[in-house]
């Protein structure tokens, strides 16, 4: 198997695809320019124009939004495997910004690249536009959390879908996975203070359910955890290749 046919892409998009010679070579290319990222230093901000996309290779990011009283919402947090930035080279502007969580290691992607892969594998462009559709989905649902869904059954529901992100890239199993969010990460995701995070990081622990600890997440009762989040993970569509 080549490092490429193994990365976390190439795993992420084989749930929807089983990629040819030919498209991992095109893929190949996408990955050409290589490029590492400090913790806390944006790759892109909020109003940038001609964006260039990513592909995360390595460490986590978060994209988020600053309001103008200064406040910050995370959008979503990146794995690797993940692209950054694709609706914005698309759009043109950036509409939120990208930071390192720890430091990183992405692919630069010129919209001129990713419109010649585009040409030449309508297969592969079929799956970057499913990644794309999976991650829409996954807005949703944070929307859904947010919006109605209680503090321990949203918590329970983000660590579970990180869960299951991470495990589609050889990252993350039923048992648990490292992670390198601190609170604070978690309150601006969730809409909950850092007090509230806390405290129901504590109460899910007691209960048996899960332990956030020292850069790991520890699933204790992971049924029950499915079962207090209400956790459906069909919106995340990754059970296995639909193009053969």
């Amino acid at each position: 198997m080549t490092p490429l046919a193994a990365s976390p892409l190439t795993r992420k998009l084989s749930a929807f695809v089983a990629l040819s010679e030919a498209e991992l070579a095109v893929l190949a290319r996408l990955h050409g320019r290589r490029r590492s990222f400090v913790a806390g230093r944006d790759m892109a901000h909020q109003g940038q124009s001609d964006q260039a996309a990513f592909i995360l290779s390595a460490g986590w990011v978060c994209s988020y939004k600053i309001q103008p009283d200064g406040t910050r919402q995370i959008v979503d947090f990146q794995v690797p495997g993940d692209f950054l930035g694709l609706r914005s080279v698309l759009l043109r502007t950036s509409d939120h910004s990208f930071e390192p969580v720890v430091d990183v290691e992405a692919a630069e992607v010129l919209t001129g690249d990713l419109l010649e892969a585009f040409a030449q594998t309508p297969r592969l462009a079929t799956a970057i536009l499913w990644a794309a559709s999976r991650d829409e989905a996954m807005v949703v649902e944070h929307l859904v959390g947010i919006g109605r869904r209680e503090a321990g059954a949203r918590m329970a529901h983000f660590l579970l879908e990180l869960g299951s992100r991470l495990a589609l890239v050889g990252m993350g199993s039923k048992e648990g996975y490292d992670c390198p969010l601190t609170q604070y990460h978690l309150a601006d995701a969730l809409g909950l203070s850092a007090v509230h995070v806390n405290r129901v990081l504590r109460q899910l622990r007691e209960s048996g359910l899960v332990t956030f600890r020292d850069g790991h997440v520890t699933f204790h009762d992971y049924s029950g955890l499915v079962d207090l989040a209400e956790f459906d993970p069909a919106y995340l569509d990754q059970t296995g290749p639909l193009l053969k």
